[in-house]
């Protein structure tokens, strides 16, 4: 039997000088971390970017198929990359979490852990948060704060007409990765001995459970002297995330079937489940890809990154946002991704 400690043992205090004793701190912006009242950050000639997440059990994640561990360094990433997102550079982390009695110390050690992989791969501070009694299960608040020079802070409202439109990595593996889970929960339904199906799928499975930020396609972005002139990055689709770039930038785009990055599990699993391959691709979500758009002089130095790829253009406002298809149909791209409405 795995030993079990009830966090009313350590208390609150005890609980957050527990979970935070092993984070040492790595980046000359944070002056004090953990351990009193506020942290103190320090940013002379930087831009500072702040992000926040949200993430509630039974909305964002379902602990019957996502391990603690995956779940600490998902939620820590997806953070991460809305720094990246901006072209900056994720420093600090605070973390917040409302804790029900079924949860023991050791399963907070478990997200944690998570945590704590992801601060070390991408070199973030984990600087202070809180914890809180919970009757509603697990709640996670997470604070990223990033910097970026004053000259090379990308925005979604910049994008211009006829740059080019790049993506990176892979678009849909995320969403047929839950997919898969949610089908397998289903067939297990409480058997015993169950063993779940998921042979030849361990790339969609990654996808979902530990997606990672493309911190290397901004730093090779930098090494080339590109500033992108607008950027996202894909968490509730390429259709909903690309209709934030062309309202926000009052711009219309084109998108082409037949560019869009998909690999080969993705689309095998597409077809076991008789799903649309290009509708998972475009409203999918949760991919942590980077969508941004650059000059059109600038095609041969983006496309010489490994990983990406151009999928299209900007294009007028009042042509709108279309996709292309293959037999060169245009079809208008509508938001589809998930919205607030979906958990009321």
């Amino acid at each position: 039997m795995p030993q079990r400690t009830e966090i009313a043992t350590l208390g609150e205090f005890g609980l957050i000088d527990h979970l935070t004793k092993q984070f040492s701190i790595t980046n000359p912006s944070t002056e004090k971390g953990v351990g009193d009242d506020a942290a103190v950050l320090s940013y002379p000639d930087k831009k500072v970017l702040v992000t926040t997440d949200l993430l509630l059990e039974g909305i964002h994640f379902d602990l019957v198929y996502v391990p603690l561990k995956h779940l600490g360094y998902k939620a820590a990433v997806v953070n991460f990359s809305d720094i990246y997102a901006m072209n900056g550079a994720p420093k600090q982390l605070t973390v917040s979490m409302g804790i029900s009695k079924r949860f023991s110390v050791e399963d907070i050690d478990d997200f944690y852990a998570g945590l704590k992989l992801a601060c070390e791969r991408y070199g973030v501070d984990l600087v202070g948060g809180d914890t809180s009694a919970s009757v509603t299960g697990l709640s996670i608040s997470i604070t990223c704060v990033g910097e970026v020079d004053s000259d090379k802070v990308v925005y979604r409202n910049t994008a211009n007409e006829n740059d080019i439109i790049c993506v990176t990595g892979d678009l849909g593996a995320a969403y047929m990765g839950l997919q898969l889970l949610e089908r397998e929960k289903i067939a297990f339904s409480g058997q015993e001995d169950f063993q779940p199906d998921f042979k030849g799928k361990d790339y969609l499975l990654e996808r979902q459970l530990k997606p990672e930020a493309r911190k290397e396609i901004i730093e090779a972005l930098a090494n080339k002297n590109v500033v992108p002139t607008s950027m996202i990055d894909i968490s509730d689709g390429l259709s909903s995330d690309m209709l934030h770039i062309c309202t926000q930038s009052k711009k219309g785009c084109r998108i082409y079937e037949d560019r869009l990055p998909i690999d080969y599990q993705t689309a095998v699993m597409a077809e076991e489940l008789n799903m649309n391959l290009t509708t998972a691709a475009m409203n999918g979500g949760e991919d942590y890809e980077l969508l941004f758009t650059v000059p059109a002089s600038q095609h041969d130095d983006v496309v010489a990154i490994e990983g990406v790829k151009v999928i299209g253009y900007i294009a007028k406002e009042d042509l709108g946002c279309a996709l292309i298809t293959r037999d060169g149909q245009e079809f208008p791209i509508k938001a589809q991704g998930w919205n607030i409405n979906d958990a009321i």
